[in-house]
């Protein structure tokens, strides 16, 4: 059985815990049954040990295939990470995804992306990146009770996704401790504006007024206090053509979206100006998770 997961970006400027969208980076895990549990782990985060024990999935995996069968059976897991660790692309997303959804396949029970991202709740309590992760392309979801109500809008192929991934990591939890505990009612209205006017403007595909759309007032300045460079990094995506340029989830990673004819150059003039960090060129992903026998 062969698993495989999107990188996700959230928020996408105003769009706090709301927004978010698939890009093709993707996380791969094939699994099959054994006589004793054996994992082996590549790629991102493979020489960190709780990464290399996949403690997280293992967990989130043995729990629902053993509600799901009554069994508790062994098997070998081989992980292929390619999604940056603590960097705002969504890999704890990817991982919870991948292992409520292993846990259906070996379970040999019926795949549903909407169950699945309804299970995915209980692990991660914010919908924007597990919604893109399971369902691919842009979405706007809400959650209402224990369900994510969401809606998609597939991403076209003229678009690409320019992420600059910095060398140092930004935590959710941490990243959380530098927004107030109150807003001014100016900030939030110019942010819920935005939000808003950002979810038409994808769904018509009126990416030119994207730039006006991804700004925000809630979280974003905060947050990039704490990497001084990335505002030099946004400033230079967006002198350079870039579409919206907006941190990705709670950072450090940040997002350009950019005309696949632009992509080549946004992409050379931020990897010139900052060679200390990881800059990647990728394709839009409609796909979300998806299981291979």
């Amino acid at each position: 059985m062969f698993v495989s997961v999107p990188a996700t970006s959230a928020n996408l400027g105003p769009g706090f815990d709301t927004l978010g969208l698939a890009v093709d980076l993707r996380n791969e895990i094939h699994i099959k049954p054994s006589s004793f549990l054996s994992i082996s782990t590549h790629g991102e985060g493979a020489n960190i040990p709780k990464i290399k024990k996949n403690s997280l999935f293992l967990s989130i995996f043995n729990e629902n295939y053993k509600r799901l069968t009554g069994r508790e059976d062994n098997f070998r897991f081989e992980f292929h990470n390619r999604i940056p660790i603590s960097r705002g692309l969504g890999s704890s997303s990817a991982v919870i995804v991948a292992a409520l959804s292993g846990a259906y396949a070996m379970a040999n029970i019926k795949y549903n992306k909407r169950e699945i991202l309804n299970l995915a709740l209980k692990y991660e309590h914010h919908p924007d990146n597990i919604t893109p992760a399971v369902m691919g392309g842009f979405n706007v979801a809400c959650v209402e009770g224990n369900r994510v109500y969401s809606k998609k809008r597939r991403m076209p192929d003229y678009l690409r996704a320019v992420v600059v991934v910095p060398n140092r990591t930004i935590s959710t939890f941490r990243s959380r401790t530098v927004l107030p505990k109150m807003y001014k009612k100016e900030e939030t209205v110019y942010s819920l504006s935005r939000a808003a006017y950002m979810t038409a403007l994808f769904m018509s595909e009126s990416w030119d007024l994207l730039r006006i759309a991804s700004k925000d007032k809630l979280h974003q300045t905060r947050r990039m206090k704490m990497i001084p460079e990335l505002f030099e990094v946004q400033k230079l995506a967006l002198k350079h053509g870039a579409l919206m340029s907006t941190l990705s989830g709670s950072g450090s990673t940040f997002f350009n979206l950019t005309y696949d004819k632009d992509a080549d150059k946004i992409a050379q003039a931020l990897q010139d100006h900052f060679p200390q960090f990881r800059v990647f060129t990728l394709s839009l992903d409609n796909n979300g998770v998806t299981i291979q026998n």
